[in-house]
């Protein structure tokens, strides 16, 4: 079995892959200071709840945005599991397509681990939309090479900014307005209305943009915890993906095995 650990600014994910299927996947908030053996602890009882048992994980790879995070996640590996863990986008586990950037280093973990799931579930052209801290939005062209994206602030962080930043706008959650009306008739309504459906109409715009930029038929891949939620109030998503970074971590692990 492959462990795969996806290290996001937010929040850091462990998934299982029995073969090709996730056989289990947790989530834990990310804090850069919890040691290796506090992972342990956690995740030794998780897989026993599961019936994995600790030796039949026989290979780690770990995608990280955060830096801080790696040293701790691969004594987990080393000391826990006796593997040294692959890390992706170094060494063996470079990404292995082109990134057509001013910058290719710059390249977050998260998204080229996207990048690669992507081009492995749709041919041609496509544009990947991942929700999360920040929102990310990446461009490939038909031969799978990287040609840029954009970065807004997530939805959750801009709304943490509209309530932080007034003195009487309550905190509200984040979820789909009653109905399709646009005006709200109080301030939570219009509040919601305001980053639902904004959030929608700067999606579906920057995405129209890219793809009459890029020029030819280019398929929707999303991603992230709000995929499901956008997805059931807008048609411009082709493939919805929850677990698209960590098939991608997947992918890599095999292709630095084959």
């Amino acid at each position: 079995m492959l462990l795969a650990v996806d290290v996001g600014n937010t929040n850091l994910v462990f998934a299982v892959f029995d073969g090709d299927e996730v056989r289990a996947r947790w989530r834990i908030a990310t804090d850069p200071r919890r040691t290796g053996d506090e992972y342990a602890v956690w995740l030794l009882q998780l897989l026993s709840i599961e019936n994995i048992e600790r030796d039949q994980i026989k290979r780690i790879i770990v995608g990280s945005v955060v830096p801080r995070a790696d040293h701790n996640l691969s004594v987990l590996a080393e000391k826990y599991f006796g593997i040294t863990p692959l890390i992706a986008g170094r060494g063996a586990a470079e990404w292995g397509f082109a990134i057509d950037v001013d910058q290719p280093s710059s390249l977050g973990a998260d998204r080229a681990l996207n990048c690669i799931a992507a081009h492995d579930l749709v041919e041609g052209d496509k544009v990947v939309v991942d929700f999360g801290t920040a929102t990310k939005f990446e461009a490939l062209d038909y031969n799978g090479t990287y040609k840029g994206g954009i970065i807004t602030p997530g939805i959750n962080l801009s709304l943490d900014a509209l309530v932080g930043k007034t003195a009487k706008l309550p905190r509200i959650a984040i979820r789909a307005p009653e109905g399709r009306s646009v005006i709200g008739r109080n301030t939570e309504d219009q509040m919601l209305i305001g980053i639902f459906w904004g959030y929608v109409a700067m999606m579906e715009g920057l995405i129209e943009r890219m793809r009459s930029e890029i020029g030819r038929p280019t398929k929707v891949v999303a991603t992230g915890g709000l995929a499901v939620l956008f997805d059931n109030h807008t048609d411009i998503f082709d493939v919805v993906d929850a677990d698209l970074t960590i098939r991608g971590l997947k992918l890599l692990a095999d292709r630095v095995a084959s």
